[in-house]
This record gives C-alpha cells, structure tokens and sequence, in this order.
C-alpha cells in the first residue's frame, strides 16, 4: 500500500457496556469478523477502507488504530461497565486529527471518514459539548444506531441527523447491522469522486430498521 494513496477511513464506535453482556456481545464480536471478511473480498473497498475501533463503557478507548483491511486484527471486546458516549465522542475527534491526513498545496489527503456508532443505551457521562462540536465541524459523515428498547435516540440526533433504529439486540439485528455498515462502506469505496463534503449515499437500512425522524 503506498503511503501516499488517498485512504477512506472507517471507525466503528461500539457500546460494549453491562447491558451488552452475554449474546449482544457474542453477535457484536460475529458482526465485526464478517464485516473484515466481506471488505476484504471487494477490492475497491480493499485498495482504499482502513479501520478502526473505538470501544466505550466506563470510559473510552481506540482498540485498534486506523489499519489497512489485510492487516487488520480482529479486537477482543467484552461487555461491561456505564455508556461513556462523551468520552468516546471526544476520542473519535482526536483519533480522525492525528489519523487522517489533510489535504496540503502538494498532496491531496484521506477522504472524509465514514463513522458508525453503536450504543442500547444513554450516555452516563458529560456528551452534549463533545456532539455539538462534532456536528459544528463536520469532520466525518457520523451514521448512529440506536440498538434495542432503551437507546436514546435524541442523544444520537444531537450527533448526527443519520439515525438508524433497530428494535432488539438479537443476533439476527446485530448481524443485519454489520452487514449494512459493510455495505456502506463498500458503496462509499466506489463512489470516492462525489464532491468533498457532499452527503453520501448510503444503501437501504435493513428490514425492520427505522430511520429516525
């Protein structure tokens, strides 16, 4: 991979709190194997998506920096703790500022990130300045799911206006998530020319997903 081709970035923000324990978890750690697999099978997506995870429960943490697909290896994760959203928001800001590469008068820079959050529940840290300042600043296209009965949705539209509702945490739900987001990301590969900081398209959501008004 040459240092200089032009990346899209993907960071997956993924609730791993208490009330994710036992199957959620389980289907979270399938949906991310298959999402690896599919991505690694398309080339487009293969020559330009790198990856990363950002994990959140009592507090926030990269488990994997910003990877090439190949090189890519599948985190540990595991269920615990509260839902620090805030502190996840305010890494995603600082992981895509030392990640991704900005455009400079010689050489052109990563494409806008693509990022997807994943949460069942509402934040229990201090949330709102760090969203107000990712949706001021626009410095990726941020997709949000809110994953079962108790996730708030309000929160996520304060983030983002991309808001998927999913209505259980069943394996089914979850595996039809990460297949999606693989979708998106493979769709977002092949249309890398559309103008900087256009909205992107983004594939049908699953059947029995909700758009969020």
């Amino acid at each position: 991979m040459s240092e200089f081709s032009r990346r899209l970035p993907v960071y997956l923000l993924l609730d791993v709190s208490g009330s994710m324990q036992g199957d959620p978890i389980e289907a979270v750690r399938h949906g991310v194997r298959a999402l690896i697999s599919e991505l690694r099978g398309d080339p487009q997506a293969l020559e330009t998506a790198y990856l990363s995870v950002i994990t959140f429960n009592s507090s926030a943490r990269q488990v994997t920096p910003l990877t090439e697909l190949m090189l890519f290896k599948e985190p540990q994760l595991s269920a615990g703790g509260a839902t620090a959203l805030g502190a996840a928001l305010r890494l995603l800001a600082d992981c895509i500022k030392s990640e991704v590469r900005k455009s400079t008068e010689t050489q052109k820079g990563d494409w806008r990130p693509l990022v997807f959050i994943l949460t069942d529940g509402a934040p229990t840290d201090e949330w709102r300045e760090a969203a107000a300042v990712l949706k001021t600043t626009k410095p990726a296209n941020i997709i949000a799911c809110a994953a079962g009965a108790y996730a708030d949705t309000t929160v996520l539209k304060e983030i983002t206006e991309c808001v998927l509702m999913m209505n259980t945490l069943s394996a089914g739900d979850l595996a039809q998530f990460f297949a999606w987001v693989s979708s998106s990301v493979k769709m977002s590969s092949k249309s890398l020319d559309a103008k900087p900081g256009a909205n992107i398209e983004l594939p049908p959501p699953p059947q029995g997903f909700v758009i969020v008004p």
